[in-house]
């Protein structure tokens, strides 16, 4: 099971990433095994020497009692205290962010956020990203019939 953040890497140029642990309820989890998510505006932020997701919406558990989890609440991320001094330092330098890439489920059963230290694309930068993808795809096509 993998969501992306599809929006992401059309948004922004991702220079590195890491794997991150989520600290999550125990409706937030189930409701992430059936794909409810939406990576809509989500962004990371560090609050105290710890790294937080913000606007991430995972939908209440369709089964849920009244101990149901808020949906947009702010979650915790588990990196190491080297990886964590290494963003945080990354991020005080000028148009750096750290943006959620995808969430999966490892061979553990634990949650796990693919997080990418990103750095924003102006919209002629898009427009080449889209033109070039465009170009590759034709050249496929050209070639493989």
């Amino acid at each position: 099971m993998e969501l992306n953040n599809r929006k992401a890497l059309h948004e922004y140029y991702i220079e590195s990433r890491y794997n991150a642990g989520m600290v999550l309820t125990g409706t937030e989890i189930k409701s992430l095994r059936t794909g409810k998510v939406s990576f809509n505006d989500s962004y990371c932020y560090f609050q105290k020497n710890e790294l937080f997701v913000k606007s991430l919406h995972i939908a209440e558990y369709k089964y849920g009692t009244d101990a149901n989890h808020d949906p947009l609440q702010d979650r915790k991320l588990l990196l190491t205290k080297r990886e964590l001094r290494k963003l945080e330092t990354k991020i005080k330098e000028k148009g750096y962010s750290i943006i959620p890439l995808r969430i999966f489920i490892n061979e553990k059963g634990l949650a796990k956020m693919e997080i990418g230290l990103a750095k924003g694309k102006k919209n002629y930068d898009k427009r080449d990203t889209i033109k070039n993808r465009e170009l590759e795809r034709e050249l496929k096509r050209k070639y493989n019939s």
